[in-house]
């Protein structure tokens, strides 16, 4: 378990002092996918840093496994961070170096024997997809492939936690799925604690089972991923997954009751979902704006939708709505 207490980050710059980090409290579960979420500026990376002691926190505490991180003495501290691996945007690869060298050099810093380091990373190879680029250079593969043998390279050392961060805001659509898809399959496997660092609510959304919102250095909402996707309280969390706004002006709001629709999950079906409501319950719905996307025949996203008709009207769509799993709905 990883517990974060009451942690300050403050930098000093020639402009004055910077409060990167204030207050900030979570706990993180063995084993969970845990999303930390904001814009830029948010302080998401300053935290993920705090974690290992890359930045040494101004006050609070980092506890892993009731740890101190903070307390550790420096040779400790090396031995704990072994544990504790990291993966970045720019995959951080060494050039010079092929796949093998790459993934076996953690295990050299450690004092592995060098047959006992090629044993692993032919095993991580495998793991990650990519048993024929042992002997590969970095300049050779894709950014998919480069972020897959940093990820092998990562676990090289058998972590407890793996850090991402911004893992996959280097990679198109199709490739983020791909390793996205591989962080939540190794998860399974080996059951490593995963801590996620994005501002890409869609990143949260496919492999998070719990979600933090940073704001302003700040923790301003956190909790399962569908509950705050579902109904976000902070105005960050309503900015991040409602990206187009709620207050949309392409309706005349006196000739219809304005609804959110937010998909969590909802099972796709063949017959489109307001087309249905419109010919089986001749209710009449104006979207407003529409942002959806489907994840292993899941839908996530939300709509703004327009009703006329008054309040009954209104009511019957919300229940005719609800009665779909994994949508929820409300006024705005």
């Amino acid at each position: 378990m990883i517990e974060i207490k009451n942690l300050y980050k403050t930098f000093e710059s020639s402009e004055g002092r910077v409060e990167a980090l204030k207050d900030v409290s979570l706990t993180i579960g063995d084993g969970d996918i845990y999303g930390i979420i904001g814009m830029s500026g948010a302080g998401k990376s300053t935290l993920v840093r705090c974690i290992n002691m890359l930045e040494r926190p101004t006050g609070g505490s980092v506890l892993i496994d009731g740890k101190d991180m903070g307390a550790l003495p420096a040779k400790q501290l090396r031995e704990e961070r072994r544990k504790i691996t990291m993966i970045f945007q720019g995959f951080n690869l060494l050039m010079q170096r092929n796949c093998m060298k790459n993934i076996c050099f953690p295990m050299e810093l450690a004092g592995v024997k060098s047959s006992d380091a090629k044993k692993r990373a032919s095993e991580l190879l495998e793991l990650v997809g990519l048993p024929d680029k042992a002997k590969a250079y970095p300049a050779q593969l894709s950014g998919g492939q480069q972020q897959r043998v940093a990820i092998a390279r990562a676990l090289a050392t058998n972590p407890r936690v793996l850090l991402c961060d911004e893992a996959t805001s280097a990679l198109d659509p199709n490739t983020t799925h791909s390793v996205l898809s591989l962080i939540r399959d190794i998860n399974k496997k080996l059951g490593i604690t995963v801590i996620v660092i994005t501002h890409q609510m869609s990143v949260v959304q496919e492999i998070c089972n719990r979600v933090a919102i940073l704001d302003g250095g700040m923790v301003v909402e956190e909790g399962l991923v569908g509950t705050v996707f579902a109904s976000p309280a902070s105005a960050a969390a309503k900015r991040l997954v409602f990206p187009n706004g709620a207050d949309e002006l392409i309706s005349n709001p006196a000739c219809e009751r304005r609804m959110r629709v937010v998909f969590n999950g909802a099972r796709t079906a063949g017959t489109p979902l307001i087309a249905t409501m419109a010919v089986k319950e001749n209710i009449l719905a104006n979207i407003l704006s529409a942002g959806t996307r489907c994840v292993d025949d899941k839908v996530y996203g939300s709509m703004l939708l327009g009703i006329p008709g008054g309040e009954e009207q209104f009511e019957k769509a919300k229940t005719y709505l609800e009665s779909v799993g994994d949508v929820h709905v409300e006024g705005v």
